[in-house]
């Protein structure tokens, strides 16, 4: 171990959810004394956050797993730890088949990392504690946060949907929801240190609160929330993922139109076009009321882009049914969709149903369904051609980005565009977390490109932090953040109110799934 600070290394695997669990990790460990390091050579700790949901996750867990253990001989101090979905999943089996790895712990005690790494330590051997409930709210840890410019807010852990695809619910738990203060708070503490935009995490966002809105109203605490969030000065761009079509509500599409700050931009997964698969994956809607939500959507915000996540070759799923997939997403005109081929995840349902559609038919279908989103993507992309698009400029999002000398950004819908940081309007130089505005030249499938002079340029704090290296962080808060029975309490302080009330793949708004 080296003399200083022990050094850590965090490698994350999943959803939007998990990326937020590593910040918080992160913080957690750096409460504890330790130092952040990007590479995991050399790394004191290598921590894995993992997912039990994406195809070969644990192959893959296990393969970067046997790759660190000629370093752990070479090195005996250094500690390798393994949390997550799947350490949630295999518990004792990680250590049955990687006995290096030196901690297991759970989705429900991530605050307990350090007690457990010095545990294991002291007593020379794999510490494995996997709790069955949620010890500690996440969003009570302290985090570390990646980004200078956006930020993570969960607004809930776990989820009450018995989808058969899904194994999420036995892994995350039932449903737990933080106060709308408490979530307020944390978006307020965010802008303070100059971050312009926030996603609302959740398994199923727009099933918020439920439990405590206040009925009388006939509003919903996710539209609520989501219109409190509209009143804190410097928080520019609101995002959420995912809601459960399931759960959508009038006000919640009222609430995204008529709050500024709230993106033009939904991700609703739609898994499948067909009423019959539906039912088997347990989906509790049809089509018909996905489309009917597409449709009230588009008229309240006609420039929404709309984003899903579709799974191909669902047990019993016949070339009608997947026809019917089709049709769907031909009406649905989605900018982009998260498309998946269905393999069988041991503890789910449909792991165990008849009829496994065989993986060549799987294969062609996938094809065609991606045949017909890239020809969707690119018309609706190409539609953008001359419109000036606002960006929030990121970094990491453009691969090619050092070849053509161009910088990434995401569009108020979300929309990635790379463009070329020139011209008279440009102050200085353009930085990740800068405001620019471009006028789009080119639309391809998958992105944007604007290649002519910047139009607008406005230096930001996030802008002035990311040059100077600073990110926000969060520090510890107590308490799980509980609702009590009944409408929340009145806010302390009358801007922050929210009277009652964004897994899968992201969207860009104030609350997630």
């Amino acid at each position: 171990m080296n003399a200083g600070r022990p050094r850590f290394h965090i490698r994350t695997h999943g959803c939007q959810m998990n990326v937020h669990d590593s910040e918080r990790l992160a913080g957690v460990l750096e409460e504890a004394g330790y130092e952040h390091t990007p590479d995991a050579d050399g790394a004191d700790l290598v921590v894995f956050n993992t997912c039990a949901v994406r195809e070969n996750a644990d192959n893959k867990l296990y393969g970067q797993l046997g790759n660190l253990a000629p370093e752990k001989a070479r090195r005996p101090g250094m500690q390798i730890a393994v949390g997550g979905c799947l350490a949630q999943k295999d518990r004792d089996t990680v250590v049955r088949k990687a006995p290096w790895v030196d901690v297991v712990f759970g989705t429900h005690n991530t605050g307990s990392l350090p007690a457990l790494l010095e545990r294991a330590r002291h007593n020379g051997e794999a510490q494995v504690e996997i709790l069955e409930a949620l010890e500690t709210f996440p969003s009570h840890l302290p985090a570390r946060r990646d980004s200078a410019h956006a930020g993570w807010v969960s607004i809930s852990v776990g989820c009450n949907n018995t989808c058969t695809f899904c194994i999420v619910p036995s892994l995350r738990g039932k449903e737990v929801d933080r106060r709308p203060g408490e979530i307020l708070a944390e978006v307020e503490a965010l802008v303070a240190e100059g971050v312009l935009e926030v996603t609302l995490l959740g398994q199923n966002v727009n099933a918020y609160g439920v439990g405590f809105e206040d009925r009388a109203t006939g509003r919903t605490a996710f539209a609520d929330l989501l219109r409190a969030c509209g009143g804190i000065e410097g928080l520019e761009r609101v995002r959420f993922t995912s809601p459960h079509p399931r759960d959508f509500t009038s006000d919640v599409i009222t609430a995204m139109a008529e709050t500024p700050n709230v993106c033009p931009q939904l991700h609703m997964p739609l898994q499948s076009g067909s009423d019959r698969v539906l039912k088997a994956m347990r989906r509790s809607y049809r089509a018909k009321r996905y489309l009917d939500i597409v449709a009230e959507v588009r008229e309240a915000m006609p420039d929404a882009a709309l984003t899903t996540d579709i799974i191909v070759g669902f047990p019993g799923e016949t070339e009608e049914d997947f026809a019917e997939t089709l049709r769907v997403v031909e009406e649905s005109r989605f900018s982009q969709a998260f498309t998946f081929q269905y393999s069988p995840r041991p503890g789910t349902p449909a792991a165990t149903l008849p009829d496994q559609v065989p993986k060549a038919v799987v294969q062609e279908r996938y094809d065609r369904l991606v045949d017909l989103q890239e020809r969707i993507s690119l018309e609706l992309h190409r539609e953008q051609v001359g419109r000036e698009l606002e960006l929030v400029v990121s970094t990491g999002e453009g691969r090619k980005d050092g070849v053509t000398h161009r910088m990434s950004g995401r569009a108020r819908d979300g929309r990635l565009v790379h463009f070329t940081p020139v011209g008279c309007a440009v102050d200085g130089e353009v930085r990740p977390g800068d405001v620019v505005t471009v006028r789009a030249t080119y639309g391809a499938p998958h992105h944007i490109v604007a290649d002519g002079d910047v139009r607008l340029h406005r230096r930001t704090r996030a802008g002035d932090a990311h040059a100077a290296g600073q990110r926000p962080t969060t520090p510890r808060t107590t308490g799980l953040g509980l609702p009590a029975l009944g409408p929340p309490p009145a806010p302390a302080t009358p801007a922050t109110g929210c009277g009652a009330g964004p897994e899968g793949p992201g969207s860009p708004i104030g609350v997630l799934v």
